[in-house]
């Protein structure tokens, strides 16, 4: 043992009798050394993962999970019958998507004792949270720990995805790992052409994780080429030779990445592993998907494939909280700015800004210029989200950096306004609550401006307080005329499945409107302008109404009456 060697192992031996000598003032002492905005960030998540503890049986059964879960159970019985179980392919168009999400679900429920969707509602949410986490991770990488910090608290606090992640189980999932992967990438853009085969062989991971849950995972691979491009030898003294070798060198070194995700990919996308061009068929029929599915933008009513190509956009712009937007915007203003006048954004930073921002525009850019199919708001766009997060966080801890070389006092202001305007935020979830997905910036006029304007409760989260309100309802009219009833027929716009968790003996499905004695709907699309009757409940957030419950009984009589 070398004298040094052998000192530091004594210095270790020392550290670790005074941490147990004295393990609070350790523990002081490492704290007051860690990073002010660090710790800060640490406190966020660890209250994201309580409230995801405390709040995730909170969400309604949404109207894709039922399928989702059967999809997922078809592929594990495809696996244990050896291949020959073949009834995921003719399962509507489910094998057009990777069941990755899917499958480790219905795994999560051997060993969880918790309803099948309540798990998937747990899962779901502490992947959002993971992807809360590889935001932070993120623009700390580019924009420093303040940056991170900021990113991580503008996401946290955005309905639109806080709302999402406990039943949007294809979308959050998919969009963490997309975010993961860019995390990834941009670490491995800084070490071209020879990156750590940690970081290649992670990368590939959550590449595959992406592929095996959406075929829009393909994206990524642009985002390879771009960061290629930008890290490449060129300036002064630039020739094609060096920009070649730096190309070859940095494809081989990435070439076991994609190895590792097109395995993975097939693994949780039978499909996928029918035929090598299956993906690019999946990509390209989701282009043409033509389903009788309705949606409505500004008051107007489209079916998918027929609306403009603002859609997207314009849900961009509305759904996304203030904050979200204005700091993104800043971002590229920085990394636009010329030389002279970016103080503090060097190339590298603007290198890796273009990076997140090409993976947040990208895909909505192309949406809008093949005129593709929509609906649901900017559910399938969830994924664009915690890239712009990232760039908010980097915008707004640049204008605080810039506003540095004026004045505390500026900076003091800037910083009291940023957190009065995410704390505002953060209140507007608390009213929303479990209905945060719901969440309209004041470009529209909120909730209330968007209102049957807009796509609202599409996923008929308001069916258990709204099938809660028929049950006290009926126990009211039992008990004051002493006469029960053996069964109610209830219609409902939302999936059997939705209803039946959360009637009890009472209540019985029917798919005849004209017979339902009751009528429980959202008023997303005006669905519960469908049937007359008598409103005796209504759920409402932010004193908007989001759903009714009718009683038609009186209705049905005269119905009956006049038949006779």
């Amino acid at each position: 043992m070398t004298p040094a060697r052998g000192a530091s192992v004594v210095s270790a031996v020392q550290w670790s009798i005074d941490a147990c000598r004295h393990p609070i003032s350790r523990l002081q002492r490492e704290i007051a050394r860690a990073d002010r905005y660090d710790l800060a960030a640490a406190l966020v998540f660890a209250a994201l993962l309580a409230l995801v503890g405390f709040t995730f049986i909170d969400y309604a059964i949404s109207n894709d999970e039922e399928v989702q879960q059967h999809y997922g159970e078809l592929i594990v019985a495809y696996y244990l019958s050896g291949l020959t179980d073949q009834a995921l392919f003719h399962f509507r168009n489910l094998y057009l998507y990777g069941g990755l999400f899917d499958i480790i679900a219905v795994g999560l429920e051997k060993l969880i004792p918790l309803d099948p969707y309540a798990v998937r509602h747990l899962f779901s949410a502490l992947t959002g949270v993971g992807s809360i986490a590889a935001v932070w991770a993120t623009a700390r990488a580019i924009g420093g720990s303040r940056a991170g910090l900021l990113a991580a608290v503008a996401l946290a606090v955005c309905g639109t995805w806080y709302g999402a992640m406990f039943n949007h189980t294809k979308d959050i999932p998919f969009a963490a790992a997309m975010m993961g992967a860019l995390y990834l990438l941009v670490l491995i853009g800084r070490e071209l052409p020879r990156p750590r085969w940690r970081l290649v062989m992670t990368f590939g991971v959550l590449c595959g994780c992406a592929l095996g849950i959406r075929v829009l995972g393909l994206f990524l691979l642009s985002s390879v080429g771009l960061v290629l491009v930008l890290h490449a030898p060129m300036g002064r003294g630039f020739v094609w030779r060096q920009m070649l070798v730096f190309a070859a060198r940095s494809t081989l070194a990435l070439l076991p990445a994609f190895v590792i995700a097109y395995a993975i990919m097939v693994a949780a996308w039978p499909y996928a592993a029918l035929a090598p061009l299956n993906p690019l068929r999946a990509m390209t029929t989701f282009v043409d998907f033509n389903y009788p599915v309705r949606t409505i933008l500004a008051g107007h009513v489209y079916y998918m494939a027929d609306v403009p190509r603002w859609y997207v956009p314009t849900y961009v712009a509305i759904k996304l909280t203030l904050w979200l937007l204005f700091g993104a915007a800043l971002a590229i203003v920085f990394a636009s700015l010329p030389r002279r006048f970016a103080r503090s954004t060097d190339s590298l930073w603007r290198k890796e800004t273009a990076v997140i921002a090409f993976g947040a525009f990208l895909p909505p850019i192309c949406e809008a210029i093949v005129d593709g199919p929509a609906f649901s708001g900017m559910r399938h766009f969830l994924f664009i989200v915690p890239p712009i997060a990232v760039l908010a966080g980097l915008g707004l801890s640049g204008l605080l950096l810039r506003l540095e070389s004026f004045s505390r006092l500026a900076v003091a202001g800037a910083v009291a306004f940023v957190a009065l305007g995410l704390s505002w935020n953060a209140t507007t979830l608390y009213r929303l609550h479990p209905d945060e997905y719901l969440f309209y910036n004041p470009l529209v006029g909120g909730l209330a401006g968007a209102s049957r304007s807009y796509d609202t409760d599409y996923w008929v989260n308001t069916m258990p307080e709204a099938m809660a309100d028929l049950k006290h309802f009926i126990d009211r009219v039992e008990r004051t005329s002493g006469k029960k009833k053996r069964r109610y027929l209830v219609a409902a716009c939302s999936e059997r499945l939705q209803f039946e968790k959360e009637a009890d003996a009472r209540l019985e499905w029917t798919r005849d409107f004209r017979r339902a004695d009751f009528f429980v709907a959202p008023t997303h699309m005006n669905c519960d302008r469908t049937l007359n009757g008598r409103v005796i409940a209504t759920v409402e957030r932010l004193d908007v109404v989001i759903g009714v419950v009718k009683d038609r009984r009186a209705v049905v009589e005269r119905s009956v009456a006049g038949l006779n």
